[in-house]
């Protein structure tokens, strides 16, 4: 991966004016932020966090109002139509809801920018056949769109942005509209985008499970600023602002809520602890190591384990059966490794704060300053709770 970036946004803002019956918006307020070449970056936020403005800074279908926005190596700023024309050529675009022309064929839609390009016939329909193989639908070329899943004109959606051959690939909430499975797919074909034609992809995105599944790093928006960038393992692991730590809960949901935590400890009369799993810290391997030498009984009664950026992370939560001088010993060395969150047993339970905040944090809106106890911070495999369901018991 090369270092130098590829875009680049400088202190970018983009203010849309208000009128009599509506207020002035900072759709993009501030923004300062590096893309690499050839990284698959995310951008995530909830809805109205400026994320789709962000992305059409990058083709100028937007123009900042103060700033800069440079593309490779180009400041687009104050650049003519003709000028801005040329950037774009090597800036594809994928959509939503397709934005597929409905008159047309597959092989139409996908040799349409490659007319508009003055591509000459017989170039035009070898490269439409070598895009509609790479995407895996060769077979639907004369099919129209409403003949095809929503899957499939994604598919075409990809081949017809990579037809004039972009360094830079935009995918504004390309997943929302699909099915999880189907999500999957296009996922793993952007992927495979980045990874044999070297083109930058970035992903305009409001689900975590995206970011968790495709993106190398990933900038997280509010309210048009950008509140947090780093490794898609970093910001899963260590989520540092509110509203971050928020997505997360979202999408790991390996935490007992409190309804699941009393039915837990019904069944299971033992202490009960919480043990962050994180691949980077190797505290898997120390956990067994310590619970081995211990001389306590461990059982894993709650919990869930899922990837990040091709590497393991989550929680497990563990019944320890043993003396009461084994079970503290094991969880006090349990904290040297990792991050651990004690629940105490039926007969004398331990209320945890961070459970409780994350519960809230999962609520858009909610503010981690709202909940008492909470500092924001979060050691190295410590998730915030996700919510109802886990691998081993719940499904409330």
């Amino acid at each position: 991966m090369v270092s130098e970036p590829i875009i680049s946004f400088r202190d970018a803002a983009k203010v849309f004016p208000g009128g009599r019956r509506r207020p002035e918006v900072r759709a993009v307020d501030g923004v300062t932020l590096d893309i690499a070449a050839g990284e698959i970056f995310g951008v995530i936020g909830y809805s109205g966090a400026g994320k789709s403005t962000l992305v059409r800074l990058i083709n100028a279908l937007e123009r900042t109002t103060s700033g800069a926005v440079v593309v490779g190596g180009t400041d687009l700023t104050g650049l003519g139509e003709a000028r801005l024309r040329e950037v774009r050529a090597g800036i594809g675009m994928i959509f939503q809801q397709f934005n597929l022309l409905a008159s047309r064929t597959v092989a139409g839609n996908v040799a349409y920018p490659l007319e508009v390009a003055r591509w000459p016939r017989g170039e035009r329909e070898a490269r439409v056949r070598e895009l509609l193989d790479f995407v895996g639908i060769a077979d639907k070329a004369d099919t129209y769109p409403a003949q095809l899943s929503g899957g499939q004109k994604q598919r075409v959606g990809i081949a017809r942005a990579l037809a004039t051959n972009p360094r830079i690939l935009l995918a504004d909430e390309a997943t929302s509209a699909l099915d999880p499975e189907t999500t999957r797919e296009v996922l793993r074909l952007l992927q495979r985008v980045n990874r044999e034609l070297g083109i930058t992809v970035v992903i305009i995105t409001h689900e975590m499970d995206v970011v968790r599944y495709c993106c190398d790093r990933v900038a997280v928006m509010e309210h048009g600023k950008v509140v947090e960038t780093g490794a898609a393992y970093e910001i899963f692991s260590r989520p540092q602002a509110a509203v971050t730590r928020r997505f997360v809960a979202t999408s790991l949901r390996d935490r007992p809520s409190d309804e699941t935590l009393a039915r837990l400890r019904e069944r299971h009369p033992g202490r009960l602890v919480v043990v962050g799993i994180d691949e980077v810290t190797g505290s898997t391997r120390a956990i067994t190591q310590v619970l081995r030498d211990r001389g306590v009984e461990p059982a894993v009664v709650y919990g869930g384990i899922t990837e990040v950026a091709n590497k393991p992370y989550g929680s497990l939560t563990f019944e320890l059966a043993g003396s009461d001088d084994a079970v503290a010993a094991a969880v006090a060395h349990l904290r040297a490794v990792t991050d651990v969150d004690d629940l105490g047993t039926a007969r004398a339970p331990r209320t945890v704060p961070s459970l409780a905040a994350g519960r809230a944090e999962a609520t858009p809106g909610r503010d981690a300053r709202e909940v008492p106890g909470t500092s924001g911070e979060r050691r190295p495999g410590g998730g915030p709770t996700g919510g109802p369901t886990g691998l081993v018991e719940g499904n409330d």
